[in-house]
């Protein structure tokens, strides 16, 4: 206690130099912590889009389908396997069949991806309800993306032309009856989705599929010849991969600003020292053994860690509560990475990253602190109350 009532005096003698340094430092402990709850908010809201529009709770794909390679399409099906195809006709699951087609909108051409859906069905957030046959025109969905790019608007004809299981092409006249919006690119841009029963007749592929999506609380086969299972560690890998490179990038600048406070804590700690020498010597001949003064140096600069976070509590807390409330907007065009992304973000405070900052600060902070005061250790007593170091 005595320490600490001697640092506080110290540190409050100090005045505005005390106030930059801890209030740098306070600025980190709020950085870091916003930095790292905006991308754990990215991860958490992006992961459940996904779940929601695009891959359910797992999936099988055909073990030809490769989502990187088109060309792969015209192999990748296979008949809904007899092992799920209860659950596919329940609407537990979901299959889906791929192709690539092109459309030619306002006389321009446009390679597309071509989806087939179960009108009936519950597992992707995807408005299938609006695949509405009228005399026997196709229905089809587009999203704004997709809306946007080939100049689509709800009603609209549209021709479309697409190569069958035989490789023979055709084409045929669909119906824009819905246009809906979607956080997630993947089900979104460059392609057009059609009822599943016509699309199978289309390209003379009955009762197949390309992928199957499952859903809530379907209990799936451990293995099915001709489909590979692919869980939410392999379809989560490229947004884990992306949001730790951002969040990589963004460490960069509260590193800096945290280094900088971190050479103020050094170079006060350092000029104290050197300035109170005098001081140092007395406590020593008053009995204090050299590990106890070299303590109290520490503690003293650990001190501006400590009230860093008193101050950054202050107005950290509304600030931080207020961006969990409102998120941050989200600048046009972060969805072309293919990435789910919502309009805003809305961060993600863990107690881990809190306890994690707060941690980490403390400790950085104590290590600085200590490195000039070991100096204390090899001062000679009545040199120091003389003012001068050996």
């Amino acid at each position: 206690m005595i320490a600490f009532k001697l640092a506080y005096r110290n540190l409050m003698g100090a005045g505005l130099r005390t106030f930059l340094i801890v209030f740098i430092l306070s600025v980190s402990y709020v950085l870091i912590i916003f930095m790292n709850g905006l991308y754990q908010g990215w991860n958490h809201h992006a992961r459940a889009d996904m779940i929601d529009w695009e891959v359910g709770q797992g999936q099988f794909w055909q073990e030809q389908y490769d989502p990187y390679d088109p060309f792969t399409y015209a192999d990748a099906h296979a008949p809904v396997p007899p092992e799920i195809k209860t659950a596919a006709e329940q609407g537990r699951v979901t299959p889906i069949l791929l192709s690539q087609a092109t459309i030619y909108p306002e006389g321009r051409i446009q390679s597309i991806k071509l989806k087939g859906i179960a009108v009936q069905q519950d597992v992707l957030s995807v408005p299938t309800d609006k695949l509405v046959a009228e005399d026997h025109i196709i229905p089809a969905l587009a999203g704004t993306r997709m809306a946007k790019s080939a100049r689509l608007e709800e009603g609209d004809y549209l021709l479309v032309r697409w190569r069958d299981v035989n490789g023979t092409f055709d084409a045929a006249e669909v119906k824009i009856t819905g246009i809906f919006s979607s956080p997630v690119p993947a089900v979104d841009a460059g392609q057009i989705w059609i009822p599943l029963d016509q699309m199978q007749e289309m390209l003379q592929m009955p009762g197949e599929a390309t992928l199957i999506v499952s859903g809530k609380g379907v209990e799936l086969p451990g293995k099915i010849p001709g489909w590979e299972f692919r869980d939410h560690d392999f379809l989560f890998a490229e947004l884990e991969a992306m949001i730790k490179t951002k969040s990589t990038g963004g460490s960069i600048l509260y590193l800096i600003l945290l280094a900088l406070a971190l050479l103020a804590v050094f170079d006060t700690q350092v000029l104290s020292i050197f300035r109170r020498q005098r001081e140092i010597g007395t406590y020593i001949s008053m009995g204090m053994t050299r590990r106890q003064v070299v303590g109290l140096f520490t503690v003293e600069g650990t001190m501006h860690a400590i009230l860093a976070l008193a101050l950054a509590a202050v107005y950290g807390i509304p600030l931080l509560l207020w961006f969990a409330k409102t998120g941050l907007g989200m600048p046009e065009g972060t969805d072309s990475f293919g990435l789910a992304s919502a309009e805003r973000i809305l961060p993600y405070y863990s107690a881990a990253v809190i306890t994690g900052t707060i941690l980490l600060i403390m400790i950085t902070t104590t290590i600085v602190s200590y490195m000039p005061a070991r100096k204390i250790s090899k001062m000679n007593p009545t040199e120091a109350i003389r003012g001068k170091i050996q």
